[in-house]
């Protein structure tokens, strides 16, 4: 009998089934089975995963330790609930809830519960932003662009909900200040919800961010730019690339380091150097869930938290509301 820990899954469409995917590759769970509403699709998921498909929710419950809800997101906190109730951990795909006062009910039963509470905020685990680790960042400006072909699912909330708060989620780890100021403009194109939106953040340091996101656009893309003191940092969250630009008296020695020219003259002359971080060759998938397991069964500390997806959820409905207020 294994002593690996029993995993479910909850919700198995377009990204819930990838779950149920990484799940039967990994060897350090032991992945019980589904379940899904519409009992057709989570049969086949079921059937070509090899594991059992559950008729219903407590069923699940009951045979597992821990469970991923990849339900829409107005399922989220019933579902997040029951499951912190019975004791068992969840991952919780984003937004994590549909209201910051439902996030802080699962926040504290987590807590209250000695459970752990993940949000599925992936971009933390591209391997651009992985790679920069090692980097002191703390922007002062940083400027974000995600765009996206049409796609109807995901259109049934704004494209804040849907693909900014991805973007929101990062910015906020980056910057370690309390947002003063929020103005956003959007508009709808081809749903009857938001389909591009930009919003600008002001936080009490100082720092300012510039975001936009769009869903009808014709190619994709998925870019952020971080500027600070002596430094430009470019991230491609398509490519997984992360590059650096710097000002600095070091010359350049490492493999993945070029110097670029000189600014100054005389005795403060200054390099300006280009870096290319290593990045890592991973899933961002599989290693967001590796970490979902290892925080419950390791004790490592939690790198998405539902106070996380709290925080992302209260500035994206914040925008959400200043976009109402402008049109």
């Amino acid at each position: 009998m294994s002593n690996n820990l029993k995993v479910g899954v909850i919700g198995v469409g377009h990204l819930g089934s990838l779950h149920a995917k990484m799940f039967s590759q990994n060897r350090d769970v032991d992945f019980v089975g589904i379940y899904d509403i519409d009992q057709v699709v989570s049969k086949k998921v079921a059937i070509a995963n090899n594991v059992k498909n559950f008729s219903t929710l407590d069923e699940l419950i009951s045979e597992v330790d821990a469970a991923n809800i990849v339900t829409i997101t107005s399922e989220h906190f019933t579902i997040a609930k029951k499951l912190l109730d019975s004791g068992k951990h969840i991952f919780v795909e984003k937004p994590i809830t549909q209201t910051p006062e439902e996030a802080q009910i699962l926040i504290d039963l987590s807590k209250k519960n000695n459970l752990v509470l993940q949000v599925g905020h992936i971009e933390r685990f591209n391997p651009a932003i992985l790679a920069l680790e090692s980097y002191n960042l703390n922007p002062m400006f940083i400027e974000s662009h995600r765009l996206a072909q049409f796609n109807p699912r995901g259109s049934d909330v704004a494209v804040v909900l849907d693909l900014m708060i991805h973007d929101l989620d990062i910015i906020l780890s980056l910057i370690k200040s309390p947002v003063s100021r929020i103005d956003a403009t959007g508009v709808s194109v081809v749903s009857k919800s938001v389909d591009i939106a930009n919003a600008r953040l002001q936080f009490e340091n100082g720092a300012v961010a510039n975001i936009t996101a769009s869903r009808i656009s014709q190619n994709k893309m998925r870019k952020m730019r971080l500027f600070q003191e002596k430094e430009y940092i470019s991230i491609d969250f398509i490519l997984g690339l992360a590059e650096v630009f710097k000002i600095t008296d070091d010359k350049a020695t490492q493999p993945t380091t070029m110097l670029l020219g000189k600014i100054g003259e005389g005795a403060v002359e200054r390099n300006i150097i280009y870096e290319r971080p290593t990045v890592k060759e991973i899933n961002p998938l599989q290693h967001e869930l590796e970490q979902f397991v290892k925080s419950i069964t390791e004790k490592i500390p939690v790198l998405v938290t539902g106070e996380d997806g709290k925080r992302a959820l209260e500035v994206a409905n914040e925008i959400i509301k200043k976009i109402g207020s402008s049109l």
